[in-house]
């Protein structure tokens, strides 16, 4: 395989994976907790929902390590890529599910998200991080033709997408006091979750590495 005019074996591509996703985990991690703590002190649910997706996409992350590592070690991939295809799935799941309850449960509430600095910071931070490793896990998926990865991938760009979600909710609610902005917008993303859990959980995504 190539990358770049370079000759690059399977090895090295599952070692460059194991590399983005103990990066994702990482992230994942700091992000949630600044996220939470931030939430919690400014009594935004839109911070604290976002933590509690950046735990979510932490598991997503653990996951794939297990499935890279395995097969680093020598392990038949065949036998890895289903399971962890589905495992990856059933957290898109998990994630629509929170997304959808706490949505709601902003709206039946008026739960107006508080002016957060640290949350804004926090929100453009994923938003220069997780296109990246997004882009280098599509690559690494690409090469290694796993729909489990290229699943993580989509996962990863859908936490870009709902930093957004925050981004806006949270500028929308501080400028022009329009608290509805940031739940209705996570119910726009639904769709988009669903699909690719239901992709992830039947191997549809094995079909489009590329």
């Amino acid at each position: 395989m190539k990358d770049g005019g370079k000759v690059v074996t399977r090895s090295q591509y599952l070692q460059r994976g194991i590399v983005l996703e103990y990066l994702t985990v990482g992230w994942n991690i700091v992000e949630g907790v600044v996220a939470v703590l931030s939430g919690a002190v400014s009594g935004s649910i839109a911070l604290l929902g976002f933590g509690i997706d950046s735990f979510i996409e932490t598991s997503s992350g653990a996951v794939l390590l297990w499935r890279l590592r395995a097969e680093h070690r020598g392990h038949e991939a065949a036998q890895l890529e289903r399971k962890a295809q589905r495992l990856v799935g059933i957290s898109f799941l998990v994630l629509a599910v929170y997304v959808a309850f706490d949505s709601l449960k902003s709206l039946m509430q008026r739960e107006a998200p508080e002016r957060s600095l640290v949350g804004i910071g926090i929100a453009i931070a994923s938003l220069l991080v997780m296109p990246w490793l997004a882009h280098a896990k599509r690559r690494a998926a690409g090469a290694l033709n796993s729909g489990a990865l290229r699943a993580d991938s989509r996962q990863t760009s859908i936490c870009a997408y709902l930093a957004v979600i925050l981004l806006a909710g949270l500028l929308l609610n501080g400028v022009l006091g329009w608290w509805w902005a940031d739940p209705i917008a996570a119910l726009c993303m639904l769709p988009i979750i669903l699909k690719e859990g239901r992709d992830a959980l039947q191997g549809k995504a094995c079909s489009t590495c590329d």
